[in-house]
């Protein structure tokens, strides 16, 4: 089984490194922080409080979400877009510190790793978590306000100030968390994305496989 484990914060160019290694391996990808920003819009839709750690954890029993290449459902509802905007994001720091909630969706995401024989899987602690026997650990890191501008590209209704005080948050919140905080996994190839174009970083990475 072929798993590639990428790491990082916000902004560091997870996805687009990973989809693109995807593609070139033959491997499906998968975002793992959409399940968990699904979580986050199952949450506020059935009106509980992101924040109250003991419901959220029980709604994970009967919640349902199919996260694939191109589109988040949660719940039979297409939440593709939902996911991302700033209600979800400002919600979503809570619901991954959640021990519940990373419980089971850790359980979801070697589960979707089994049926499919491997994957490149995107997120926060896949390297040094999920995958910590990943036949490549990445993690992959920018300046803060190279990570800004990328964010405020894909959020334009809120202005960079804004975005880059969100992120900052958000880095506070995932590296100090006590449940598996985003931190670099052992034997990790750390790569600085801010000055280089993604076929320079996928040829690096693929000069580290057989």
């Amino acid at each position: 089984m072929r798993v590639i484990a990428i790491d990082g914060p916000a902004g560091s160019g997870k996805s687009t490194v990973a989809r693109h290694l995807a593609e070139r391996l033959g491997l499906e990808y998968l975002d793992t922080g959409a399940m968990y920003r699904a979580v986050a819009f199952a949450a506020l839709r059935r009106g509980i409080d992101p924040a109250e750690a003991d419901k959220v954890a029980q709604m994970m029993g009967d919640i349902e979400i199919e996260v694939d290449a191109t589109s988040v459902v949660v719940d039979r509802v297409d939440a593709t877009i939902e996911i991302r905007g700033p209600e979800v994001t400002r919600a979503v720091s809570t619901v991954a510190a959640n021990a519940g909630v990373r419980r089971e969706l850790v359980a979801r995401q070697r589960s979707w790793v089994a049926r499919r024989g491997g994957g490149v899987i995107e997120g926060r602690d896949i390297g040094t978590v999920v995958f910590p026997d990943a036949e490549l650990k990445v993690y992959l890191t920018a300046r803060p306000e190279v990570r800004a501008g990328r964010r405020h590209k894909e959020v334009s209704d809120l202005d960079y100030e804004q975005v880059a005080a969100d992120m900052a948050r958000r880095d506070t919140l995932d590296t100090t968390r006590d449940i598996d905080p985003l931190q670099e996994a052992h034997g990790a190839m750390i790569i600085d994305t801010s000055d280089r174009d993604v076929d320079d970083i996928l040829d690096e990475l693929l000069s580290l496989l057989p």
